[in-house]
């Protein structure tokens, strides 16, 4: 199995980054293969040997198998009743076992710690762990999190190694388009009390069992046909939807953990044979069937991982399928924050909160849902402008330099404009040698906020620079070699600076011997 080459650019950043930092993070979205990225970096990393760490089952039963058929690496599992050989390449653990196991491990006996759904392992347990294989490179693997969980990560991890987003892979067509149908139904979660930090199960079931024939109504009007995957917090409210959803002519089955025929029904699932099948929260993980196109999620959360887990059952590509439609309901809470379809993308709480207003603003009782890039694009040119509209508001003269924030809207980067640092060396002043860069590019560097401001908004500069037309003696030298772009359709005539600045190095390159 060969790396996609994403995966492949994660692995070389990753090795990289290792020459600088110890502790990094990975953040990929669901669905992006961050079990065959770490699993390369596994092999890559022999003959030192690799510790996985997780907190669940699926997560390593699915890390050994991928570990296999990925790199051809016969892993170990450290837990409970299994006990991995001190000689095994790869140790595959359960955090709690492992924590009652140190003494069984050598401090250095692990060249490579990968910490699985990073997310953890700021927890007092996870750094147990981790503290005590001081002397390993530690990869964090994550799911792309919000501002507020990249600065808690990043009082442990030094650096953020490669990131990919979820539209990045949807453009590439790694995964499929969203859409998300905004229902209206409210459902009221007031009272609804927390269990570990999450909502309670129990209650929930209880709190949505006055809407699911409304919801069951809701799922024949926008998605009948579809092949939709539901997700409910019991056993017995999956069951009672299910038997809803027949009353109303849908083709539903239910399935959870003691089900028998659990295997029958889900291939009679993937062949199409009925449409809708309900579970209590048994198909988060470890269930690949890319025909599915509609989740509808009826489990809500305050968790991002466990939201884009469930999310993440229908984002795989599949021949025939244009996208997967995400039914939202609306959850009425007092104070507690749902994950909501924007939190997948948004940074803030305030853009996935610009953009769930939009697309509920859109929605219509008919339909098959608003696109999610779409929305997400609208939202980030509103927010754009605002803030474009506050810094001329506060301009009160004519200056020579430009403010970063001004510096980023002019390439409509909204992203840098609303920086805030979250790695600790991100936090470092600007360098001696960022500085007449930045001062170059027309920028103040007084308001350049850290070391890791500067990388960014140096970035925009050095790719604009790349854009415009290469010397005119650069095109001679460039036109005596014949150079064309590898897509055609530029010459060595209409070359720009980046062509100019590839093509010497290229030629420079010192020759290795055969």
């Amino acid at each position: 199995m060969n790396p996609r080459p994403y995966q492949q650019s994660s692995l070389d950043a990753i090795v990289k980054g290792f020459d600088e930092f110890n502790k990094q993070l990975l953040v990929l979205p669901t669905g992006g293969g961050k079990t065959i990225v770490f699993s390369w970096l596994a092999r890559l990393f022999q003959p030192r040997r690799t510790c996985i760490l997780a907190h669940r089952e699926e997560l390593l039963d699915q890390a050994i198998a991928k570990l296999f058929s990925a790199a051809g690496i016969i892993a170990q599992k450290e837990k409970a009743e299994f006990r991995a050989s001190i000689a095994a390449p790869v140790v595959v653990a359960s955090v709690q076992t492992m924590i009652r196991r140190l003494d069984k491990w050598p401090a250095d006996h692990f060249g490579l710690v990968v910490a699985d759904e990073a997310h953890h392992a700021v927890s007092d347990s996870w750094q147990t762990v981790l503290n005590h294989f001081s002397g390993a490179k530690v990869l964090g693997v994550s799911a792309t999190p919000d501002r507020a969980d990249e600065r808690q990560l990043g009082e442990y991890f030094e650096n953020i190694a490669y990131e990919v987003g979820l539209f990045d892979l949807i453009n590439d067509g790694f995964l499929c388009p969203i859409a998300v149908k905004s229902i209206p139904i409210r459902i009221n979660l007031s009272g609804v009390k927390q269990t570990a930090g999450d909502y309670d199960s129990a209650e929930l079931g209880h709190a949505i069992e006055p809407y699911l024939d409304s919801i069951a109504g809701a799922m024949l009007t926008h998605a009948a046909g579809r092949k939709t995957l539901v997700f409910l917090p019991l056993i017995a409210t999956s069951r009672r939807f299910t038997d809803i959803c027949r009353e109303h002519g849908l083709r539903a089955e239910h399935i959870d953990g003691t089900s028998e025929d659990r295997k029958e029904k889900l291939e009679r699932f993937a062949e199409g044979e009925f449409d809708v099948l309900c579970n209590a929260m048994l198909l988060t993980e470890g269930y690949d069937e890319p025909s599915i196109d509609c989740i509808l999620n009826l489990r809500p959360t305050r968790s991002r991982p466990l939201f884009s887990q469930i999310i993440g059952r229908g984002t795989r590509t599949c021949e025939g399928k244009e996208n997967l439609l995400l039914l939202d309901p609306l959850f009425l809470h007092e104070r507690l924050k749902i994950v909501v379809p924007a939190n997948l993308i948004a940074k803030t709480d305030e853009e996935a909160e610009a953009i769930t207003r939009l697309l509920q603003d859109k929605s219509t009782t008919g339909g098959q849902g608003e696109d999610l890039q779409q929305a997400a694009a609208e939202a980030r040119a509103a927010r754009e402008e605002t803030l474009r509209k506050k810094l001329e508001s506060l301009a009160t003269r004519k200056a020579a330099l430009l403010t970063p924030e001004q510096f980023a809207l002019r390439y409509h980067r909204l992203d840098v404009a609303e920086y805030q640092p979250v790695m600790k060396w991100e936090s470092e002043p600007v360098t001696p040698k960022q500085a007449p860069y930045l001062e170059k590019a027309g920028i103040n560097v007084d308001e350049v906020r850290g070391k890791g401001h500067a990388v960014k908004l140096l970035d925009i500069h050095f790719a604009e620079l790349n854009k415009e037309p290469a010397s005119h003696k650069q095109r001679w030298v460039m036109s005596r070699a014949n150079w064309k772009s590898k897509d055609g359709k530029r010459n060595a005539w209409s070359a720009t600076r980046g062509d100019a600045r590839d093509f010497f190095a290229a030629r420079n390159k010192p020759e290795t011997a055969a």
